[in-house]
């Protein structure tokens, strides 16, 4: 792929703004996606931090859940931060029983895992596949990965303190997620990367 990839932003809920501004300092064309029609113009998905529950209900009233899980499915690069983790995960610890998901990544995660908003904390981090130096990671009521399958790449771990060794950013084929949010930093350099999975597989 030579010219600048397409890379929409689901816009049910969550720092939608944000991310579609980090897309473009990345160097790509950022679309806002909150339907089936959307999705179809777009060659790869950033699904945003947020409230995973209320994304799920959000999605399954807009049509767009399946239309989600087959773009995923036809291979579609995507990117979850945060609840986007959740949407992407294929177990969720701590879910409701009635929530549905996108699915596709060989993950268990957590929900809420590192506590309430009030419990929000920012910490460096080296990410495997981000040069530069340490990323500046924030965590907001944010999840874990309790568990990775065979194919799962570990990407970053908390290195220091009680959550150490702790899974925060994943890869699986061309499907990133992270537990933090990379948008809220004015760092681009983890969407920089998910320019580059979707340089590779889109």
């Amino acid at each position: 792929m030579t010219a600048a990839p397409v890379i929409g932003v689901l816009a049910l809920q969550g720092a939608v703004r944000e991310h579609l501004s980090a897309i473009e300092q990345a160097g790509a064309a950022a679309r806002p996606v909150s339907s089936a029609a959307d999705l179809a113009g777009v060659q790869a998905l950033v699904i945003p931090g947020g409230e995973s529950t209320t994304m799920s209900k959000l999605a399954i009233h807009d049509q767009l859940l399946e239309p989600l899980r087959a773009a995923r499915a036809a291979g579609m690069p995507m990117f979850g931060s945060c609840a986007g983790m959740i949407m992407l995960a294929d177990r969720v610890t701590d879910a409701r029983a009635d929530q549905e998901f996108i699915s596709g990544l060989d993950i268990t995660v957590r929900r809420n895992a590192f506590g309430r908003q009030v419990d929000s904390f920012e910490i460096d981090l080296d990410i495997a596949g981000v040069a530069g130096g340490q990323f500046p990671a924030v965590f907001i009521r944010a999840p874990w990965v309790e568990q990775v399958g065979a194919g799962v790449e570990v990407l970053a771990t908390i290195a220091t303190g009680d959550r150490a060794g702790t899974i925060v950013a994943v890869q699986q084929g061309p499907l990133l997620a992270t537990s933090f949010h990379p948008e809220l930093t004015g760092d681009a350099r983890v969407h920089a990367s998910f320019v580059g999975i979707v340089r590779r597989y889109a």
